[in-house]
């Protein structure tokens, strides 16, 4: 667990991923799975549950990728829902808000309460990453958040979102820490010599 106290005060900029350092991302995921699994249940009169559980489970023990052949392999289902199925990932309205890890939240807070910059660089198709944005209960603290979109560029563990990003804010290397949980945010956070700290 970070602590802000922990953290070199001389550090201005914290740049942060989404997925699984700010919020567990399978909490976003298994609410889409609901949402399909309830629209599947209402045009081909499937079991909701026992596609839940099929999805989740395959998750699982499998990863996100699997997930669609999975069901539709288990269910004979038309390969048409695959486009419904992408659909929900980047529009799906979530019933519940995605909450942030505990830890982190306080790490945000006292980022704010410091006054120092907050940056999401995040990996993925932007869409969904919004979206993402978008149903998160940030307490308060959205207002405090400037987000980029690395594939709009190029992915990390390219540095050119991050590099656009410290000469747009007029930013120091040594100023910025990265916290990252893949070698892919490590590896970015090397290429464009900044600081980083894995969970």
């Amino acid at each position: 667990m970070i602590r802000y106290s922990d953290i070199d005060p001389r550090i201005k900029a914290f740049i942060f991923e989404l997925d699984d350092v700010l919020f567990a991302e399978k909490e976003y995921l298994y609410q889409v799975y609901y949402l399909f699994a309830g629209f599947l249940e209402y045009t081909e009169l499937l079991d909701a549950k026992v596609m839940v559980n099929l999805m989740v489970q395959t998750h699982e023990q499998e990863g996100a990728g699997f997930v669609f052949d999975t069901l539709k392999d288990r269910f004979k289902l038309d390969e048409k829902y695959r486009f419904n199925f992408e659909h929900l990932h980047t529009a799906a309205q979530l019933p519940l808000k995605i909450l942030l890890y505990p830890s982190m939240l306080t790490l945000l807070q006292d980022i704010v309460v410091d006054r120092k910059q907050i940056f999401l660089v995040t990996n993925g198709n932007p869409q969904q990453q919004l979206n993402k944005i978008k149903h998160t209960d940030w307490q308060g603290l959205e207002q405090y958040l400037t987000c980029y979109f690395a594939n709009e560029i190029a992915p990390k563990p390219e540095p050119d979102m991050v590099h656009l990003l410290l000469n747009k804010h007029q930013l120091q290397r040594r100023d910025t820490l990265m916290i990252g949980i893949t070698d892919t945010d490590k590896l970015c956070a090397e290429a464009c010599g900044v600081d980083y700290i894995g969970l």
